[in-house]
């Protein structure tokens, strides 16, 4: 920690520098005036001890040039004047602290130097997890080498480069969060908060004070204050997952947000402005809900910004081997077990399921492989799948033609039933040449 002591008084100016010396982690540089002082600054000293009284300059001019060319420098004023006022006064230019010169002087110093070296520890530990946090949410960490994938980055870079509105959308379970999050950390918004609300799993008669705030005794059990998002946001980015399930009530609110950069607490009276990056998500479609009344034209149009869409996990299956390794490796390392790898045969089982819940589904089903398998390697009996409504959510995505159905249904049933074909062709009442047609023809 180096410490610049600006002293003219030469018998007290060395105390100080002698008794700061003691400490091995202190470096200290001593200054009998104020010009020499703000002439080294360039060197970067973690505070300054400054005393009030110099030959050129006072201290509180030598304050105001230190704190305009560089305001992260904390400033200790010594003084040999008791005078509150004057203290007060220095305190509001940004001094750290006012201490008057007598026998406790340098005690307090070291005090006062101690709090700031543990402020400063505290704030390069807070800028290092919010650099590992920004290389965990890095696009790199949205695993896949498909197309589709590569396409999204490609988006999500452009999107971070710029303050544009994202709207982000794509089926239940393919990293709509995740995504929002990289782009957040990848932006110039990093080091300032991400917050993230689920529109969906918030009340509407709650959702106004989750998001503007309220005064206290602004409504019935308002005991106190609260900061809603929208201000926890300020500077970085609010991510509103689900939109597409806000009240229209609320939507209007929204807007007017959006276009004034502003809002007023619950009760309260202040308006208080805002600056925050927006990222919404969803898995409607906006534009039908706007065409059947259940979603603002205006908001609609003012959130557009710059569109990602992310692919399911049956849009892009030569990921799932390298996804699915991913989560064999993090699952293996937080629960202390040795890795395990998949077989060629269990790999094929994954890469030939439809997998409705997409990556979220992937790693359940890994996981859950992983605890079952009693060797070092997963076989496709250790995989097993929560069938659940899957044929129903085959038939409701995107149009195919009957062919394409027909193919997903006997593929679905061949899964379920561990390719056995007369089990297959039982349940379906076809012909089991016809499936072995399928299957020759590389359809299933």
């Amino acid at each position: 920690m180096k410490i610049f002591v600006v002293e003219d008084d030469s018998f007290f100016g060395e105390a100080l520098k002698y008794q700061l010396a003691l400490n091995p982690d202190y470096e200290v540089v001593m200054f009998t005036n104020g010009k020499d002082c703000l002439s080294n600054l360039y060197t970067q000293p973690d505070a300054i001890s400054l005393d009030y009284s110099l030959p050129d300059l006072n201290g509180k001019e030598v304050l105001k040039r230190i704190k305009k060319s560089h305001p992260e420098i904390p400033v200790i004023i010594l003084s040999g004047q008791e005078d509150m006022e004057t203290a007060l006064d220095l305190l509001r230019e940004g001094a750290e602290d006012y201490l008057i010169k007598n026998v406790d002087a340098i005690h307090r110093l070291r005090n006062v130097l101690k709090h700031i070296s543990e402020k400063a520890a505290l704030k390069k530990e807070v800028e290092t997890l919010k650099d590992e946090i920004g290389k965990k949410y890095s696009f790199s960490n949205i695993i896949g080498n498909s197309q589709a994938i590569q396409e999204v980055f490609k988006q999500m870079d452009k999107a971070a480069q710029s303050n544009i509105t994202v709207s982000i959308t794509g089926e239940t379970g393919t990293g709509k969060e995740l995504a929002a999050k990289s782009i957040h950390y990848q932006s110039n918004r990093t080091r300032n908060s991400f917050v993230a609300v689920n529109v969906a799993a918030i009340p509407s008669d709650l959702i106004e004070s989750e998001l503007f705030g309220h005064e206290k005794g602004a409504f019935t059990g308002a005991v106190d204050k609260r900061v809603g998002k929208f201000e926890l946001a300020n500077k970085g980015t609010l991510f509103l997952d689900e939109i597409g399930e806000m009240d229209l009530g609320m939507q209007s609110k929204l807007l007017r947000v959006l276009q004034e950069r502003e809002l007023v607490r619950i009760g309260g009276n202040q308006v208080i402005k805002v600056d925050f990056r927006l990222i919404i998500a969803t898995h409607r479609n906006l534009l039908e809900e706007v065409e059947a009344g259940k979603f603002r034209e205006d908001l609609f149009y003012r959130l557009l910004g710059l569109q990602i869409e992310l692919p399911p996990l049956r849009e892009r299956s030569e990921d799932i081997p390298i996804l699915a390794n991913f989560f064999l490796r993090n699952f293996a390392k937080q629960n202390k077990i040795a890795k395990k790898q998949l077989s060629s045969e269990a790999k094929e089982k994954l890469i030939d399921y439809g997998f409705p819940g997409n990556v979220r589904e992937l790693r359940a089903v890994v996981e859950l492989a992983a605890v079952m398998s009693e060797g070092r390697k997963i076989e496709a009996s250790d995989i097993t799948f929560q069938q659940g409504n899957v044929l129903g959510k085959m038939l409701q995505g995107s149009e195919d033609t009957l062919k394409g159905y027909t193919r997903k249904i006997v593929k679905h049933f061949m899964q379920k039933y561990n390719n056995n074909f007369d089990v297959v062709a039982s349940k379906l009442d076809i012909g089991k040449s016809t499936i072995y047609k399928m299957k020759k023809d590389g359809e299933i």
